[in-house]
């Protein structure tokens, strides 16, 4: 055996020991230059992103350089023990505490989220339609923010009652006055009001009419009232020994009946009386045909004093039924006169009695 071989068979361990310590120095050389050289690693901490240039290796010295405590419940996107390296992109998202009311509990919840409804979510509290939720579902969580969550229930109900029918009275000029008739028989009607209650987490809220109902109608009863006037009653005295003859104004005459208590008003062909002018072609015409004369003419109501009867008026004299009037009725006459003044200022004078002659005027003797 050569010199060299025994000598390499000699210090063989001596060899390896040698090569293993230069790997583990060239090992450490580069761990050096690999740790203290510069990285830029991306931080996006709750949301805001930022560009940081640092020589750590592991993510909690980056963190702690950057004086970025990591609580309990926060969120981050790697290990906080595990290797960082140039280029990185480290996602944190720190929770915030929320004071949650609901269903008659209060609790604290921490959470990453950034809405009222994720958080709600994340609770795992069910929100229906008709609930309220303060502040609202798509607000942005703040810390120590109360979210109340307010339970909303309505009910319904209905209730019914009668509605009286109403009374309706229509006027008959076919039927006396002061009868009454049953035309049509009432029905009374029936209203249902539908109600909605509110209730927020057990409590009565509000009560209000959502909808009103007429299944029934009332109808009302029709009766009709009589407004016939009775003929009017004509105070006649009939002839007798001491009336059968009589004398006025030099003419002797026997009437057919007297009228007593009978209330004069004076009229004229105008406009004012008739509603004719000069210009009317019916002006002067009284209702018998004949033209008015003053000294003669008077309205009457033929069902008391038939038209083309003379009669004696006291105080007046003789005059003749021609005209009528829709005002003239009972025992009332209208006395004709040419000067529309004088008719006006004739007024209205009662207590007149009247003798009803016949269609022929008395000749004096």
């Amino acid at each position: 055996m050569s010199f060299a071989l025994r000598w390499k068979h000699e210090n063989v361990r001596l060899i390896v020991l040698s090569a293993m310590i230069s790997i583990a120095m060239t090992f450490m050389f580069l761990v050096l230059l690999y740790g203290t050289a510069d990285k830029h690693v991306s931080v996006v901490l709750n949301g805001r992103e930022t560009i940081v240039s640092t020589k750590q290796w592991v993510l909690q010295r980056l963190l702690d350089e950057q004086a970025i405590t990591i609580g309990e419940h926060d969120k981050v996107s790697m290990p906080l023990d595990g290797g960082i390296s140039d280029g990185d992109r480290i996602v944190i998202d720190q929770a915030v505490p929320l004071i949650v009311k609901a269903d008659g509990k209060t609790r604290t919840l921490y959470t990453t989220e950034r809405t009222v409804q994720a958080a709600i979510d994340q609770a795992d509290i069910a929100v229906r339609g008709q609930d309220k939720v303060f502040p609202s579902l798509t607000a942005a969580l703040e810390p120590n923010m109360t979210v109340t969550v307010t339970r909303i229930d309505k009910k319904y109900s209905e209730t019914s009652y009668d509605v009286p029918f109403t009374v309706v009275k229509k006027n008959d000029a076919n039927m006396s006055l002061g009868k009454q008739k049953l035309v049509r028989q009432g029905k009374q009607g029936k209203v249902v009001k539908r109600y909605e209650t509110v209730y927020a987490d057990g409590v009565l809220v509000s009560q209000s009419l959502v909808e009103k109902l007429t299944p029934q109608p009332a109808v009302s009863q029709v009766v009709s009232i009589g407004t016939k006037k009775p003929e009017p009653k004509v105070t006649t005295l009939s002839a007798n020994a001491n009336t059968s003859t009589m004398t006025k104004r030099g003419v002797t005459f026997s009437p057919k009946r007297v009228i007593k208590n009978v209330t004069l008003t004076a009229y004229s062909a105008g406009v004012a009386s008739t509603g004719k002018g000069t210009s009317h072609p019916e002006y002067g015409i009284t209702a018998s045909g004949t033209r008015v004369t003053e000294g003669r003419t008077i309205a009457v109501d033929p069902k008391v004093i038939p038209i083309g009867y003379w009669v004696y008026i006291e105080g007046i004299g003789f005059r003749r039924a021609e005209d009528t009037g829709s005002a003239v009725k009972g025992n009332k006459i209208d006395v004709y006169f040419e000067s529309e003044s004088y008719a006006n200022r004739f007024g209205l004078k009662r207590g007149y009695t009247v003798y009803v002659l016949g269609p022929k005027k008395p000749e004096s003797l």
